[in-house]
């Protein structure tokens, strides 16, 4: 039996499957949910708490696959999480917001102004892409200690550029992105000189840009390279 939080939540998403958010009136969402208006005043404050909770709520979902792709084989975990990635952000135009901080026209955004007073205290603010990426980063670190050759570095970040920049047609299941990213996300081998991936098709050389990726321009370098940025003018800025 959900909670009447989760009904209101799940009454949210389908006011914004109607229409923008900012068209949604928290009196029609309480209506949805089947609770009284104050109920939902009392969840989450104002419309902008509301909003935080439904971008909390995806972030949380996101994670939550992060942590189910990690009990995949030790090898196979960045493929696991960048695919996971890609497929999440596809789905869910939330998640792809929080991964990659561009807001698509109708989504509700967060309210980071300083002092700002749009949630209650059970509402948690959604984290910023840096928080967010830094999560799963500590995520595929605990999940295989000792990993330092960057693959999981690699593969998140190759995930991300198929989500800023979707190949044209590239929605089927098992597609030529999600390919490319298992392919740049197997183990690498050291010896004899030379690096050599695993797997059928290795030709003893260490993997050579694949040319998908040379579309990828500047601007859009910078923004990958702006998601992964964490900040450091604190001791890990990162959710608690």
């Amino acid at each position: 039996m959900p909670t009447a939080r989760q009904a209101l939540l799940d009454a949210a998403l389908r006011a914004l499957d109607d229409g923008p958010w900012c068209a949604v009136r928290m009196v029609d969402v309480a209506a949805l949910a089947g609770v009284s208006r104050q109920t939902l005043h009392n969840e989450f404050g104002t419309k902008d708490g509301l909003a935080e909770a439904l971008l909390r709520r995806a972030a949380d979902g996101y994670l939550a696959g992060v942590d189910r792709a990690l009990t995949a084989p030790a090898p196979d975990r960045p493929a696991a999480v960048a695919l996971w990635t890609v497929r999440a952000a596809r789905r869910d135009a939330l998640v792809k917001a929080l991964l990659t901080g561009h807001w698509a026209e109708g989504l509700p955004r967060p309210d980071r102004r300083p002092g700002s007073r749009g949630r209650t205290a059970a509402v948690r603010p959604p984290p910023t892409p840096e928080q967010l990426l830094a999560l799963v980063r500590d995520r595929m670190a605990a999940a295989t200690p000792g990993a330092a050759d960057g693959r999981g570095e690699i593969a998140l970040r190759l995930a991300l550029s198929c989500v800023i920049v979707p190949v044209p047609g590239d929605d089927a299941a098992d597609s030529r992105a999600l390919r490319l990213v298992r392919e740049a996300s197997r183990p690498v081998v050291q010896g004899g000189g030379d690096s050599r991936t695993r797997g059928p098709g290795a030709r003893g050389s260490q993997c050579a840009e694949p040319d998908s990726w040379r579309p990828i321009t500047p601007m859009i370098t910078s923004e990958i390279d702006t998601s992964f940025r964490v900040e450091t003018t604190s001791p890990r800025k990162i959710m608690p």
